[in-house]
């Protein structure tokens, strides 16, 4: 036999106090939900609490990490058919993206008078740990440019590569850690369209841009 006290109706919750403890519960999931969880997971941040501690960021990196890996299922789907040509690479480019940052970093400068194209503008900055920049070219819709930048020294950064003006907005690609790129820029519509770095790693980074093209003006905006 359970010699256990059964508690007597007046020691039991009434129906206020339940509802009560209810509706605190439901306040603090709510409050977890705005300052923690969306903020470390969805890099969203309505209350600005999750970007004070820090979260804000963690949530980014995870959002980057997802377009990251869609961006990779989808190259690898465009490499299992061969047969269908790159939208981005310049057509007069047959060396891979591992060739090209090779030579753009390391053979001499007579050989690349040689073999490189004549670049229009060519523009060097150093980041910082955690330091960003941003380089953009005034184009006018349909216009294109060919472009080439990497990090020096074997060095990687994070990049967006997108376009603004007239009240339009585009993301033509980004990346992750990436040592560089090259490639074909077609603008989607008159404005600015480039390129924003930042610098994720712990050591200073220089990240050498080489543009040519149709475009008006190259400016770093920060």
């Amino acid at each position: 036999m359970y010699n256990e006290d059964i508690p007597t109706r007046a020691e039991l919750p009434t129906t206020r106090q339940l509802i009560r403890s209810s509706i605190i519960a439901f306040v603090s999931a709510i409050a977890i939900l705005a300052t923690v969880i969306l903020p470390a997971e969805y890099a969203i941040d309505p209350t600005g609490i999750g970007g004070a501690l820090g979260l804000g960021e963690m949530g980014e990196i995870k959002k980057q990490l997802e377009l990251e890996a869609e961006a990779d299922r989808l190259r690898d789907l465009q490499n299992q058919a061969p047969s269908q040509p790159s939208t981005k690479s310049n057509p007069d480019q047959q060396s891979s993206l591992f060739d090209a940052a090779i030579a753009f970093l390391f053979i001499s400068p007579a050989a690349a008078q040689l073999t490189a194209p004549e670049w229009k503008d060519e523009i060097s900055i150093s980041l910082t740990p955690g330091q960003g920049t941003e380089v953009k070219l005034v184009m006018n819709k349909g216009a294109t440019v060919q472009f080439m930048w990497a990090v020096a020294g074997g060095g990687r950064a994070n990049f967006d590569l997108h376009g603004d003006g007239g009240g339009n907005s585009i993301s033509y690609e980004k990346g992750r850690g990436v040592p560089g790129d090259n490639g074909t820029l077609e603008a989607a519509f008159d404005g600015n369209h480039g390129w924003f770095w930042r610098n994720r790693g712990k050591e200073d980074i220089t990240v050498i841009l080489k543009v040519k093209g149709d475009y008006i003006e190259m400016k770093r905006v920060i």
